[in-house]
């Protein structure tokens, strides 16, 4: 088996750290390095300004000492230029002096971008303590670059999965489902048409799961695009039932309206999350019981929809079952789902600068999803989801 070639955060990781002495005594150079050099930290020797700035067009360094008196180019004004380069702007630096004390080359020091001032003769271990502190800054600060590069990889990688997502399986889908219906209605021996009837219904849940994948990559990624219309959520919700009602099976699903339905807002992220409660009820409601849909329009500034089915939650369940890859009552994969209804719920929801709510009482035997939305949602108001 072959080694894995190594990437360039593997090459940042192993590479060693790096601090910078900038002195025009070259004693001083020797004596500064076998003080501070250890394994993964190597001091570079710049014996003028000059030199130290090509090292720094070259190498990033964790800190730099600076010898604040040298001949041509002093302290201060190497400390000026390195501030005045993009690439060094945020370089620590340390000014080592020899002179006495003067606050107004203090000040001028610090004005110049120092973090500190040694005066000579120096302290070996208070000059080891001060650079390991920016030696573990640089550290963690690289460690924080990787971890963001990591991050942007991710990213790109979340791009190319809804991209997967939203052409290359889905197509192939389609046809799947559309071939599936089509031998449904052409063939005569049941037994090929419960076959059909059963990859159709697969597909069907396939569509439904890839989809939901496609809105939880959406909302990771900050994509959800909203569009909020004139629209009417009692039509809304009775075309929904409709639909769930004729697409197969028993499902005996009640719906009531009062006062104005009529509101602003996204009718397809609302008719997802529709969906997503009313499907979710029949799935886990009790058998044979009906499934209410109650739509609410007598609140002057907000719509109202309730949905409730037989049956009871845990509050241990219940306090979860807004989170991604969670089912309610029993695991994702003995329904055939992914456990993102219930989140995409209410993140479509929240994008509206509305709210949902989990009800489920012992005393009335039912369990009640309540989604409030604003009655005039406007692009200015929709907000971004929150991410996982």
């Amino acid at each position: 088996m072959t080694a894995r070639k190594p990437n360039k955060m593997d090459m940042e990781m192993n590479a060693d750290t790096h601090i910078l002495v900038v002195d025009d005594i070259a004693q001083n150079l020797v004596a500064i390095s076998a003080l501070l050099s250890r394994p993964g930290l190597r001091v570079l020797q710049a014996p003028s300004g000059n030199a130290a700035l090509e090292v720094l067009l070259r190498q990033e360094v964790a800190v730099a000492l600076i010898d604040v008196q040298m001949p041509g180019m002093d302290g201060f004004e190497l400390a000026e230029l390195i501030r005045g380069s993009e690439r060094t702007r945020t370089t620590p630096l340390i000014f080592l002096t020899a002179g006495a004390s003067d606050p107004t080359r203090t000040f001028r020091g610090y004005e110049a971008g120092a973090v500190d001032f040694l005066h000579k003769p120096i302290d070996p271990d208070v000059l080891r303590s001060k650079v390991d502190v920016f030696v573990e800054l640089y550290s963690q600060r690289r460690q924080l670059s990787q971890q963001l590069e990591q991050l942007q990889q991710a990213l790109r990688m979340n791009e190319v999965f809804v991209a997967v997502l939203g052409h290359d399986l889905r197509n192939p889908l389609s046809a799947v489902i559309t071939g599936a219906e089509l031998v449904t209605q052409l063939s005569t021996d049941d037994r090929v048409r419960k076959v059909s009837a059963r990859i159709r219904s697969s597909g069907d849940r396939m569509a439904r799961m890839i989809e939901q994948l496609l809105d939880v990559a959406r909302i990771r990624s900050g994509r959800l695009e909203m569009k909020p219309e004139d629209n009417d959520l009692q039509v809304l919700a009775q075309s929904l039932v409709d639909e769930l009602q004729h697409g197969g099976g028993e499902r005996n699903i009640e719906l009531d309206t009062s006062g104005d339905t009529r509101g602003r807002f996204d009718s397809d992220r609302v008719a997802a999350a529709i969906s997503n409660l009313v499907a979710n009820a029949v799935q886990h409601g009790a058998p044979g019981e009906p499934v209410r849909v109650e739509v609410d329009g007598r609140r002057p500034e907000s719509l109202l929809l309730r949905v409730s089915n037989v049956g009871v939650v845990p509050r241990d369940v219940l306090e979860t079952m807004f989170e991604p890859f969670h089912a309610r009552g029993a695991t994702s994969a003995s329904h055939g789902g992914l456990g993102l209804g219930l989140y995409i719920v209410q993140e479509f929801v929240r994008a509206h600068g509305g709210t949902v709510h989990a009800r489920s009482s012992e005393a009335s035997g039912r369990t009640e999803f309540e989604i409030a939305l604003p009655r005039a949602a406007t692009p200015a108001a929709v907000r971004s989801p929150s991410t996982l």
